[in-house]
């Protein structure tokens, strides 16, 4: 059986296998060195971190639905009332307080972190001769890399990091509950671990992309929440390892594909130059949306000290949370057929 790689081993393994592997090598290679980058560049860390990967990663979505004529077609209903129901509902939750709002806000983002995790595994899986029974282990083994960090932070002490913001996630600390959890979860990852090489001996298959993408989950999701208690190492691991194989997905499959007639914008987008272009659309509008962010709700980066916007974030909030509010709740849409 072939490697059921999305696009070729060099493109696959370089975007969306390896940027888990690369940033936990890189926090334990240069941990000082992170460490006076975070007290010192904040501000870069900001620009490139969650403007330019965490925000702009949103925005890849439009090249597999809003800008592809046949995408929009098929689900027209949905992708025009979508981000209007997001704004609705944003405007209900805000009703209730900021906290509120950004706390269901934190567990819809938790939600759809760990369905692209699990995305990606069934995509790199989809070649394999599946059973009732392969098909849950492989779903109990994703979810526990992912659930397991997640169900530590619930009950762990204070983190040094939070989602958006602070008390965003209802926390019960409890030592016993997280023994019990730590004992789980290591064995299934060694259960994990002796079935891969039972099934490698009887098979003489061993599926890279996919197993690959599981181990990375393991090590990026364990050390950025769990092992470190970082702001920007968790940053690091939670961005970085979500938002490039995303855009790499995007481009590589709805992009690079798909250069027929009626995808003639999307095959533009093609070689060296569409690469530019590609990335350059989605860091430009990545950082417009932050800089609306900046200057009328956070004042972190950006000030505009001749208006006082305070008095308009019931509004304001919710929709500038439009994109990626509708970028969750899509992703569980788009990618069905995968």
């Amino acid at each position: 059986m072939e490697q059921p790689w999305i696009d070729k081993p060099k493109t696959d393994v370089v975007f969306i296998l390896a940027p888990a592997f690369f940033v936990v090598a890189v926090v334990f290679l240069f941990q000082d060195a992170l460490q006076y980058v975070e007290e010192h560049f904040s501000f870069y860390t900001w620009l490139f971190l969650i403007v330019f990967i965490d925000v702009a990663h949103v925005y890849a979505t439009l090249f597999k639905t809003y800008f592809v004529p046949e995408a929009f077609q098929k689900r027209r209903f949905l992708l025009i009332f979508l981000p209007i129901l997001c704004f609705v509902i944003g405007m209900i939750l805000f009703s209730f307080g900021s906290l509120v709002f950004w706390s269901v806000l934190a567990y819809v983002a938790v939600f759809h972190f760990i369905r692209q995790q699990y995305g990606f595994m069934r995509l790199y899986s989809r070649k394999e001769v599946k059973t009732k029974w392969s098909t849950f282990y492989d779903a109990l083994v994703i979810y526990t890399a992912t659930g397991y960090p997640m169900l530590y932070w619930f009950f762990s002490t204070p983190r040094a990091f939070n989602w958006f913001t602070p008390h965003d996630f209802v926390k019960l600390e409890h030592q016993g509950i997280l023994s019990v959890l730590g004992w789980v979860y290591s064995l299934i990852l060694v259960s994990y671990l002796v079935f891969t090489g039972y099934k490698y001996v009887k098979d003489q298959y061993f599926n890279i992309p996919k197993n690959a993408i599981i181990a990375g989950t393991f090590l990026s999701w364990y050390f950025g929440i769990v092992y470190f208690n970082n702001d920007l190492v968790f940053t690091l691991l939670n961005v970085v390892s979500h938002g490039i194989p995303y855009m790499a997905l995007i481009y590589l499959n709805d992009i690079q594909k798909n250069s027929t007639n009626s995808y003639r914008f999307l095959g533009s987008l093609r070689g060296a130059r569409g690469v530019l272009l590609f990335i350059g659309f989605v860091l430009f509008i990545a950082f417009c949306e932050e800089y609306f962010w900046e200057i009328l709700v956070w004042n972190d980066q950006f000030a505009v000290a001749s208006y006082d916007f305070s008095s308009w974030q019931f509004i304001l909030v919710p929709l500038l949370t439009v994109p990626q509010f509708t970028h969750y709740l899509l992703d569980g849409f788009i990618w069905k057929s995968k």
